[in-house]
């Protein structure tokens, strides 16, 4: 018999389909946020009207607007972020991008939380990873403010309670979390992805599938990710390929959007990841590669490590992306293919020379230790790494 414990997350709620303008209008009022600062994707800032027109709802509840947060969140613009945040009464943060935007925001808040005002403090509290997978959490404490999200791509971390931040001066991307981290309300409108470049659009459209993929695969899935995961690779390759024929179907969109949603539900409760996700965290900060192209080139070389010992659940993969004449691999492989997205390591500049550092800092990510087949040590890293090259 079953046994667990469903655990609903601490977001307010989550707003579909409603055009930003409206819906954001709504939640300030709900809020009464007096003094909101906003976060955004620096592109989005300066060469759509989107940020105006949120200065436009925001009025004179506007405390500022910051454009510079770089690619897999360097802490040093996290700081920086959180002391403008702090010197303007900041009581709500509104983030509008992708990913490293989300993130960040979740940084700022820890920061005001726990007086941070130097990169370096953030040492204090970021999780340490043993290379035997043993994690340590430092106490930390609830933020000082928290956010609405607006995602601009579907990544998805705008639905979980931790965060990534890059510390650039060592090259390694450090991990963070506390329960209240995750934004209070989410706002998905499809218009505003328009913007997105496709690349980026799409190749998170992928690291959702991973985040179903790994969870329907997991050594401790749950009935409720199950039946998520499954719907969210449902609709991600319904939606995606028609966004790639089709940039302005704004319905496909939001099957995308609602699949990403979807996808993240087992992170929310404490299902565990597996090799494609801990060895693309560290790609991401040791060789500076997209977290969505991590997911492209990865996940079909690891579903096919794992064949071997979770093949029956693979097959649910292959169901939900309707293609149960192939094994998951391929299946997954296909989609990345047809939407014209990179599959080698290769093909997004990776260095020869950066993959033992990888194969090694794989094993600090608590993901590696709980892949499906258990991964050895660096050397198992490395054989993946270089199945992908």
């Amino acid at each position: 018999m079953v046994r667990g414990i469903h655990r609903y997350p601490p977001v307010d709620g989550v707003i579909y389909g409603i055009p930003l303008a409206e819906a954001l209008a709504n939640e300030i009022e709900r809020l009464d946020a007096g003094a909101v600062y906003v976060m955004a994707s620096g592109t989005l800032a300066r060469e759509t009207a989107v940020i105006d027109e949120v200065r436009g709802v925001l009025g004179n509840r506007l405390a500022g607007v910051c454009a510079k947060i770089g690619a897999h969140t360097p802490r040093i613009d996290v700081v920086a972020a959180a002391n403008e945040a702090r010197a303007a009464g900041a009581d709500a943060i509104l983030t509008v991008g992708g990913g490293s935007v989300t993130d960040a925001a979740k940084m700022v808040g820890l920061c005001l939380g726990n007086d941070i005002c130097d990169p370096d403090q953030l040492d204090a509290f970021a999780a340490t990873i043993a290379p035997d997978g043993k994690t340590v959490r430092p106490p930390v404490k609830p933020p000082g403010v928290r956010s609405i999200a607006v995602p601009t791509t579907l990544s998805a971390g705008e639905f979980t309670s931790f965060a990534g931040c890059t510390d650039t001066v060592h090259r390694r991307k450090q991990r963070y979390g506390h329960a209240l981290m995750m934004p209070r309300t989410v706002i998905l409108d499809p218009a505003v992805t328009i913007h997105t470049p496709e690349w980026l659009f799409l190749s998170t459209g992928i690291r959702a599938v991973d985040h179903a993929v790994e969870d329907i695969c997991s050594v401790n899935p749950t009935p409720f990710s199950d039946g998520m995961s499954m719907q969210a690779l449902r609709l991600l390759s319904r939606g995606l390929p028609a966004v790639k024929k089709d940039p302005s179907d704004l319905a496909a969109r939001l099957d995308c959007q609602l699949g990403a949603w979807m996808s993240i539900m087992g992170s929310q409760n404490g299902v565990s990841k597996g090799a494609s996700h801990g060895i693309g965290h560290v790609l991401g900060g040791t060789a500076n590669v997209p977290h969505g192209y991590t997911s492209c080139i990865m996940l079909p070389h690891v579903l096919r490590f794992n064949a071997s010992v979770n093949a029956e659940r693979q097959k649910w993969v292959s169901e939900a992306l309707g293609r149960p004449d192939l094994s998951a691999g391929d299946a997954v492989a296909e989609l990345i293919a047809s939407l014209g997205l990179p599959g080698t390591l290769r093909a997004v500049g990776m260095k020869a020379e950066q993959m033992d550092a990888v194969a090694d800092g794989s094993m600090h990510d608590r993901w590696v230790h709980t892949n499906p087949r258990k991964i050895e040590g660096p050397a198992t890293v490395r054989m993946l790494l270089d199945a992908a090259w």
